[in-house]
């Protein structure tokens, strides 16, 4: 069972999938975890760090991803984003749960072949992959499941 994480201080997206009986990856959960705009940086760090631990409680997943940062547009929304991710991995650490790093266009290429596809082209692929009726929505949540997806395909997915 892996649990893939898309950081995020106001939404952070997750998904959780595991190996069927007959082999395939299917999906368990997936969803976001939203923190209120109103709140503090420090609360709402604090309530990413909770949703996590919840879902590593709920779950317990043999290794957990987490998208790594690749570039940063702007600096201070790559720092805000590195506090997020300071306290996804404290969580997942905590756990003494086997932690894989990606880069966006990582988790794109082996999704979908290519490391430039849209939020769209990875929702539609995780929905084909997973064989699902829709994509996952929000896309934040399609990407949690990607960065899932991606460690089944490139990393060592626990059997």
């Amino acid at each position: 069972m892996v649990l893939g994480v898309d950081p995020g201080t106001a939404v952070t997206g997750y998904g959780v999938v595991a190996r069927a009986g007959d082999g395939r990856v299917r999906l368990l959960e997936c969803g976001v975890i939203r923190t209120s705009p109103s709140r503090s940086l420090a609360d709402r760090i604090q309530e990413v760090h909770d949703g996590i631990e919840e879902l590593l409680d709920r779950h317990r997943p043999h290794a957990a991803v987490v998208e790594d940062v690749f570039q940063g547009k702007n600096v201070r929304s790559a720092l805000t984003l590195g506090h997020a991710r300071g306290a996804i991995i404290l969580a997942i650490t905590k756990g003494g749960i086997p932690l894989a790093e990606y880069t966006a266009p990582e988790i794109k290429k082996a999704v979908t072949g290519t490391g430039r596809a849209t939020k769209e082209q990875v929702a539609f692929m995780v929905q084909q992959q997973l064989r699902l009726k829709a994509p996952p929505a929000p896309h934040d949540a399609a990407d949690g499941v990607a960065a899932a997806l991606c460690h089944c395909m490139i990393g060592a997915f626990p059997r």
